[in-house]
């Protein structure tokens, strides 16, 4: 079976010839990779990667102008100031040439199935307010919120678009919403306030008949049921290390979204426990051994993590994903 074709077969509800696998190894660990393997590449080739998560395109907001305006305002930006700097150009056509490249070289001509990262409408704008002060403009600026988030959506639609004519399989929007225990904010600001502009654009991308994922770190149980009502096909990475439970959702949500994840940062890869190492990714192989997982590092690996633990956690997901997890 073709890798995009495993992919799809597991994001439909099909059970697949074996479990699709990828990882998110690049960030930190590409030097040691390069040195052992010669590339990036060549390790995602080695180990027959399934899938591939793009990055590119242009940003939201010009990081000069925020400077300016950060100036101006004599400190950290509040929503009312950001109302006077509408977002950047999503049509410039020439900042999408990452993206270009990386649908050439995955799915052109290694037929893998490739997504792109995405901007969502809490997690884009931290970096324009700083993660606390926008947990609090949520209370106090939600008038100004919503125009901006409005704003936001449009924007991310455009890119989105952008994308899909490329030759992208799905739209992966990143919007980090989870604590270790549980949301950032109340699951009623979430349908209220946040919830509206997802809609929007999970919309635009399904009329376009593309597929949709979402990544929140943390615990996001509890809206959870309207990830599911957004229409999103992949959440990445249900985060077991946050309380979040891969037998739960084999209960509650089978059949309605599928999970990218299964080998997290935060616990399991990059401690030296190698043996806890084999037994979580053959306990999750296992376990989703007749569809339902896309197996994924919960983020990326981290520079704690050695070359050699890396490589051997890649061997026994690549033996173990071709054994059936037996």
């Amino acid at each position: 079976m073709r890798p995009r074709d495993r992919v799809i077969d597991v994001i439909e509800h099909r059970r697949p010839d074996r479990v699709p696998l990828y990882g998110w190894v690049r960030a930190n660990l590409e030097a040691p990779i390069r040195q052992a393997f010669g590339s990036v590449e060549a390790f995602e080739d080695h180990y027959e990667f399934d899938y591939a998560h793009l990055f590119g395109g242009p940003n939201p907001y010009d990081g000069e102008r925020l400077a300016g305006l950060r100036r101006a305002a004599g400190g950290p930006l509040r929503p009312d100031h950001l109302l006077d700097l509408p977002p950047g150009d999503p049509d410039d056509l020439a900042a999408y040439q990452a993206i270009i490249d990386g649908v050439q070289h995955h799915k052109r001509e290694r037929d893998r199935f490739v997504y792109v990262q995405t901007p969502g409408i809490f997690e884009c704008l931290n970096g324009v307010f700083g993660i606390e002060e926008h947990l609090g403009y949520l209370l106090l600026y939600e008038r100004e919120l919503h125009e901006i988030y409005r704003r936001q959506a449009a924007w991310n639609q455009a890119f989105a678009h952008h994308c899909l004519d490329l030759g992208v399989d799905m739209v992966h929007v990143s919007d980090d919403w989870g604590g270790q225990q549980g949301l950032l904010f109340s699951p009623a600001l979430w349908r209220r306030l946040i919830y509206p502009y997802h809609q929007s654009t999970c919309r635009s991308v399904k009329d376009r008949g593309a597929y949709l994922s979402f990544h929140s770190d943390g615990n996001i149980r509890a809206v959870l049921d309207g990830v599911v009502d957004l229409g999103f096909d992949v959440v990445h990475p249900f985060q077991e290390s946050a309380g979040m439970d891969l037998a739960e959702y084999r209960r509650k949500y089978w059949g309605t979204f599928v999970v990218m994840g299964g080998l997290d940062v935060q616990t399991t890869i990059g401690f030296g426990r190698l043996e806890v190492l084999q037994q979580e990714i053959a306990r999750v192989l296992r376990q989703f051994a007749d569809g339902g997982l896309l197996f994924c590092t919960s983020h990326f690996v981290q520079d704690h993590c050695t070359l050699d633990e890396l490589v051997l956690a890649f061997d026994t997901a690549y033996r173990l994903s071709r054994e059936g997890a037996r």
